[in-house]
Formats: structure tokens, C-alpha cells, sequence
């Protein structure tokens, strides 16, 4: 199975001020291509050729971490670039009515997001993720991924340097509070908690 870079859904300046149109043109066209390339380098002619991502991912975890740091970031990626739009609208009333119990209300969830993704020591990705009925908010190191696991990813924040400091220098928080504020992708999160199973990369 031969894996393509997906193209954003929206347009390169679609999420400025937050993520500028400079910074997707490394993140994703560079960043994002080159896990591209080098999982679908280390697959051909393999036991892993004919598979989906997903499954990749899974049969890679523990065994090859090369492939599976490629992989993984390959499929994380492309979570994200669905976790954010322009107008990302509002939760659907299943969607909000979780984060209610959870979290109390979305602005609570949203500084909950936050403070998570400040706290989150070096690389990696924060989560809004659903598991027996009940939100939660999980972190992942480096280019670790909920894409394999029990838990179904909803939205996802890259806190990797490489997704902020064209625009935001060091200044993580304010790469968080920008992101935070309307370009969550509140549409695709209640497609992927009504769908109940794990958002699948393209083929």
C-alpha cells in the first residue's frame, strides 16, 4: 500500500495568526513528507507493505521503532492538520454535553488543554480522547500516538517546537492560547466521538 502526503483541508493561510502559511509550508510540505518518505522506505518490500497505517503502527510498537516513529508521526500528523480549521464551529450536543461532565464547560476544557500543553515536558502531542463513554485529556512523548491504543482521539495539539516557532518563537503558550482560540476543529471531534472508532489516515 503506498502512502501519500493528504493535503490540508483548508487553505495554507487558513489558521493565521495561529499557525501561519510559512509554517505549514515546512510542517507540513517538509515535516509531515518526510515521515512520509521515510515509512514508505522502510515498508516496501516488506511483511508491512500491504497494510494500513494503523495497523503498521501497531505491528511496528515494541518491534521496530524506527518504522513505528515514522509511522506513528505519519498518522499524527495527519490528526492534527483535521484537528484545527479555520471556523472550526461548535461541539455537537453529544459532544458538549461530555465535556460538561468532564470538565464543567468547554472554556475549562480549553484551559485544561492549555495548561497540559505548557506542563508537557519537551516533544510531543496532547489529546482530547474518549474511552468508555468519558472525555479525558492524555498526553503522548515524542512521536508517541493514540492511533493504536484503547482510547478513540478526538483532537490533538502538536507541542513540538517545529509546530510553533516560525510564529511564536519559544513562546509555547501563546502558540496554545492562538490554537485555542477557534481553530479547534469542534466538527471533526464529534464526527470522530460519533463514529466511535479511531479516525483512519487516507489511503
Amino acid at each position: 500500500m503506498a502512502f501519500n502526503l493528504i493535503d490540508l483541508p483548508y487553505a495554507d493561510d487558513a489558521l493565521d495568526p495561529a499557525v501561519s502559511a510559512e509554517t505549514l509550508s515546512f510542517h507540513h510540505g517538509k515535516h509531515h513528507q518526510a515521515y512520509i518518505d521515510k515509512m514508505s522506505a522502510a515498508i516496501e518490500g516488506s511483511e508491512y507493505a500491504d497494510k494500513p497505517l494503523e495497523a503498521i503502527i501497531a505491528s511496528a510498537r515494541g518491534n521496530n521503532q524506527g518504522l513505528f516513529n515514522n509511522a506513528a508521526q505519519s498518522w499524527n500528523h495527519g490528526f492534527y492538520w483535521h484537528s484545527m480549521a479555520g471556523d472550526g464551529g461548535s461541539p455537537s450536543d453529544e459532544l458538549q454535553s461530555m465535556i460538561d461532565a468532564a470538565f464543567g464547560s468547554i472554556d475549562e476544557l480549553k484551559g485544561q488543554l492549555k495548561d497540559r500543553g505548557v506542563g508537557h515536558f519537551a516533544s510531543g502531542w496532547v489529546w482530547l480522547a474518549e474511552k468508555g463513554g468519558k472525555l479525558s485529556i492524555e498526553e503522548t512523548h515524542d512521536g508517541d500516538t493514540l492511533a493504536d491504543g484503547d482510547f478513540n482521539p478526538l483532537l490533538t495539539i502538536d507541542v513540538w517546537e517545529h509546530a510553533y516557532y516560525i510564529d511564536h518563537q519559544n513562546k509555547r503558550p501563546a502558540y496554545l492560547d492562538a490554537v485555542l482560540d477557534g481553530k479547534l476543529n469542534w466538527r471533526f471531534a464529534s464526527e470522530n466521538l460519533a463514529r466511535g472508532t479511531t479516525w483512519t489516515y487516507p489511503a
